[in-house]
């Protein structure tokens, strides 16, 4: 499970739609394990089941391709608990309208196949990331901390001291999200965050290994 004390935790977080070539998406998530981004969460969520399980499944097997045995790349499923347990893959993240964090964390307590799998909730408040980790997330990823257009619908950006006091509020991981940059992550660690999760920052990297590096040892 992820460690707050480990160097920042960084996630891609995929979008085809976004990409000149949607089909490319497999290699810039195989781009993306060969430069050392240690979690891609699949989040395409217009694909059908048959098509989103096929997508991660893929995604799992170029992650293993690309990723060291000893630090395997963590493939994480957007939404999707059954899509994560029949691709194998090692998380599961859920909005704050998806399945209940307190129904999964029951089953993974009971000792059901999902006993292995990593459960990260998206939170935006105090309150709601308090409630994902009273019920059992490993992580959170709050936001949005900057401006995006793809966060647009959650309200105006919640800003660094809203990060701030949510990373002090619990004791899990908290990741930030929505218009992180190469400029401006520095200053959400800064604020107490675990590390950071973007689509754009690295699906349109032009240096990946070296964005990943230096966002890796961001102070």
């Amino acid at each position: 499970m992820p460690s707050r004390n480990s160097p920042s935790l960084l996630c891609y977080v995929t979008d085809r739609r976004a990409l000149s070539d949607p089909a490319d998406l497999i290699g810039r998530i195989a781009r993306a394990a060969s430069a050392g981004i240690p979690w891609i969460q699949i989040r395409e969520k217009d694909l059908s089941t048959r098509e989103l399980l096929a997508l991660a499944r893929a995604a799992v097997t170029v992650a293993a391709e690309n990723s060291a045995p000893e630090s395997p790349v963590r493939i994480i499923v957007n939404d999707r608990l059954d899509v994560a347990l029949a691709a194998r893959a090692a998380g599961v993240h859920l909005a704050e309208s998806s399945i209940p964090v307190a129904a999964v964390n029951e089953w993974r307590r009971r000792g059901v196949s999902t006993n292995a799998i990593m459960l990260g909730a998206s939170c935006h408040s105090v309150e709601a990331a308090r409630t994902a980790e009273r019920d059992g997330a490993d992580y959170v990823f709050f936001g949005p901390v900057f401006a995006t257009p793809g966060k647009a619908r959650f309200g105006p950006p919640q800003g660094l001291k809203r990060l701030e006091e949510v990373s002090r509020s619990v004791k899990i991981p908290v990741l930030a999200i929505g218009g992180i940059t190469a400029e401006n992550a520095g200053e959400c660690i800064a604020a107490g965050a675990a590390g950071i999760a973007a689509i754009r920052m690295f699906q349109e990297a032009g240096d990946l290994p070296a964005l990943a590096a230096g966002l890796r040892a961001a102070p």
